[in-house]
């Protein structure tokens, strides 16, 4: 059996503005660079590290790198964890979305290149086998915890596909999966970061 910990990316400057983001490919705002190194020393022990291919998730797995003396050279980049795809919504923000698109948010309507749930399960649940492939060939693979930086809409994914209700999650907050057989169990949310220096997705994947 597999601990996964999914943990979303420091603060983005699309974050700071706001804006949704989806598969755009904005950094970390200099808070966000910021708060990934604070995480960093909260994080659990682990025998492999990876991220999305998206830059938020690389850049914040490499500051993890950095201060747990982690070789960057080992860490696992997979394209099949980024972000969903926001379609139409990606680059607005809340406010530019209602005007063009009234009544969608908060009715559970989306855009027409809007990535369905089935869609972005199954290229995660591909991603992460993927990546805990590569977990008996870490230079730590006595230890079974896999952290992998990706994004709020994945974990928000999987969380209903195990059955959770949605609660928005902050950056560098994540949740525990138990990954075993091709099944995957949910275990509990963590946090890395202090309730007072958490920053807050304002609705789903911005």
């Amino acid at each position: 059996m597999t601990r996964l910990f999914l943990v979303r990316h420091g603060q983005s400057e699309w974050n700071a503005l706001g804006k949704w983001q989806g598969q755009a490919d904005p950094p970390l705002s200099e808070l966000g660079t910021e708060q990934a190194f604070r995480a960093a020393s909260r994080l659990p022990p682990f025998g492999l590290l990876a991220a999305s291919s998206l830059r938020r998730a690389v850049q914040t797995a490499n500051i993890f790198a950095d201060a747990m003396s982690w070789n960057p050279n080992e860490i696992v980049i997979e394209d099949r964890i980024k972000e969903r795809d926001a379609g139409a919504f990606s680059g607005l923000t809340r406010t530019e979305i209602d005007e063009r698109f009234p009544g969608y948010l908060g009715n559970d309507i989306w855009p027409d290149d809007w990535e369905s749930d089935s869609d972005l399960v199954d290229r995660l649940l591909t991603g992460l086998e993927r990546v805990i492939s590569f977990l008996d060939e870490s230079s730590n693979a006595e230890c079974k915890n896999v952290v992998a930086v990706s994004h709020g809409g994945c974990i928000y994914a999987l969380e209903n596909l195990c059955g959770e209700k949605y609660e928005r999650i902050p950056n560098l907050a994540g949740r525990w999966f138990e990954i075993s057989g091709g099944q995957i169990t949910l275990g509990e949310r963590m946090h890395l970061l202090p309730p007072e220096e958490e920053t807050l997705a304002d609705h789903l994947v911005i």
